[in-house]
């Protein structure tokens, strides 16, 4: 069966309503930031797409005490049903303005228009909705009668998922009654900020949210300071051990969510096709840029043969290039930074002697991109199996036996998330609770809701966000 040719379907840019500048929003309103701005990339064509003013370590404590004011002045006074309120416009305009979040997105981060217009803007509004409903049934959230806010948040978030993890983190803060400090990763601030500007739009009173794009020191400056009562960090293992060795005596909440190198399961009795879908799904969704990637394919070894030729041809089927066509399944790698150091990961397993198979599809000659990649006959001990590529690179394992499956799954310092294969329902229950990983999905992959708790342990973090358990996080108790 011959592979379909689609004609180019591109989004148009003028929907993303781009600006010359962009600047950081402190206690409700866009202000000159005293840090060295920064020109932010569109990874997919190397063009500058606006310049951004930064904050500096005086801009943090700016942030941070209007941030306290509004805590101790209104935000936390308010009652929940009131609060509910702007969390319900929030979500509201978030849909309203959808269409230009996602392009937005998509040029700023590189990932396919149809993955930010269908999962990460969807979402992201799907989490204030939820938390809105939170809001005035705190009591009833099993935290004991009338549970505390914490104070004031300092959030920072990635570049993978830069509207949908701010929606992770600043929804349930507001919720509970905390007001917020969020720094983006500085390679895609634009929809943090427009973020800002939904804020405005909902008449949020002035220092309940504040943005303040940065390199790494704002990161570590809004970390550090002494009036931050809660720490949201999303991101690299390295940095979030820096993160905790850095509040380690002090008396702030911390969440932690962080690297992972997640196991998908295959046994011989699953339906193949349907399994193949998951695992190209797992790993080739937003580029492998995903934390709970499935970036080890564990195949029991009698199907291992027929799986990795339905596999290949599928991936020979994925679109690479422009993100902002909407056919196109595999886009632009974040950075210059993120795609050498695929390279360098991709070049690790050829020397260690795993044996690489790429996808034939054209690669567009500027830009940031990198073909869809499979290794086969990897082993345990080399790099591709046990390191972060946090790109569109598959390492493939074989197993025998279930224990055998559960102990290479199990063979790694991460622990986020994992996913099982099978017709079999009690060995689904019996591999989930084997499995060290925070996350289980069995027929399926990375699926997501605003009411499911989600994150790992070991080097993949701490802490839950999502759900009634998520609430936890940003609540005294």
């Amino acid at each position: 069966m011959g592979i379909f040719e689609y004609a180019p379907a591109p989004e148009s840019r003028d929907l993303a309503n781009l600006k010359p500048h962009y600047r950081p929003f402190v206690n409700g309103e866009f202000v000159d930031g005293s840090g060295e701005p920064l020109k932010t990339i569109n990874p997919a064509t190397e063009e500058v797409l606006a310049e951004v003013g930064t904050a500096s370590v005086s801009d943090v404590d700016t942030a941070v005490k209007a941030a306290r004011k509004a805590y101790t002045g209104v935000w936390s006074k308010m009652p929940g049903s009131e609060r509910a309120k702007y969390l319900f416009r929030i979500a509201r305009l978030i849909q309203e303005r959808s269409r230009e979040l996602a392009v937005l997105e998509s040029l700023d981060n590189g990932k396919p228009i149809k993955e930010s217009r269908d999962s990460d803007v969807p979402t992201a509004a799907a989490h204030f909705f939820y938390h809105a409903g939170w809001a005035d049934k705190l009591d009833y959230a099993g935290y004991g009668p009338n549970p505390k806010p914490l104070g004031v948040a300092g959030q920072v978030i990635p570049w993978n998922f830069p509207l949908l993890m701010l929606a992770w983190k600043i929804a349930p803060a507001l919720a509970t009654g905390n007001t917020v400090v969020l720094k983006p990763a500085e390679t895609t601030p634009l929809t943090a900020l427009v973020f800002a500007e939904i804020c405005q739009q909902a008449e949020l009173p002035p220092g309940v949210v504040n943005i303040l794009p940065g390199a790494g020191d704002i990161g570590a400056a809004l970390v550090g300071h002494g009036d931050v009562n809660k720490v949201a960090f999303t991101g690299s293992t390295e940095v979030g051990k820096a993160i905790q060795r850095q509040i380690a005596g002090t008396a702030k909440k911390l969440t932690l969510e962080l690297g992972g190198k997640a196991a998908n399961v295959v046994f011989d009795d699953a339906p193949l096709d349907q399994a193949v879908e998951g695992i190209v799904n797992g790993i080739f969704f937003n580029q492998g840029h995903v934390c709970c990637a499935g970036s080890r394919l564990l195949v029991q070894e009698s199907i291992a043969e027929e799986l990795l030729e339905k596999l290949r041809y599928r991936v020979s089927t994925l679109r690479l290039g422009d993100p902002l066509d909407k056919n196109t399944d595999i886009g632009a790698i974040n950075s210059a930074e993120q795609l050498a150091k695929i390279k360098g990961l991709v070049e690790s397993g050829d020397a260690e002697g795993a044996q690489r198979w790429t996808s034939p599809c054209p690669v567009p000659e500027r830009g940031f991109f990198f073909a869809p990649t499979v290794f086969s006959d990897v082993q345990q001990s080399m790099r591709i199996a046990r390191e972060e590529i946090f790109g569109p690179v598959l390492s493939v394992l074989t197993f025998r036996t279930p224990d055998e499956a559960v102990t290479k799954a199990n063979n790694t310092p991460y622990g986020l998330s994992a996913g099982i294969w099978t017709e079999k329902g009690s060995r689904i229950l019996w591999m989930a609770n084997q499995l060290r990983a925070g996350v289980v999905w069995a027929n399926t992959f990375n699926r997501f809701d605003p009411a499911a708790p989600f994150g790992g342990y070991q080097e993949s973090g701490f802490g839950r966000e999502g759900g009634r358990t998520g609430l936890e996080a940003y609540l005294d108790v």
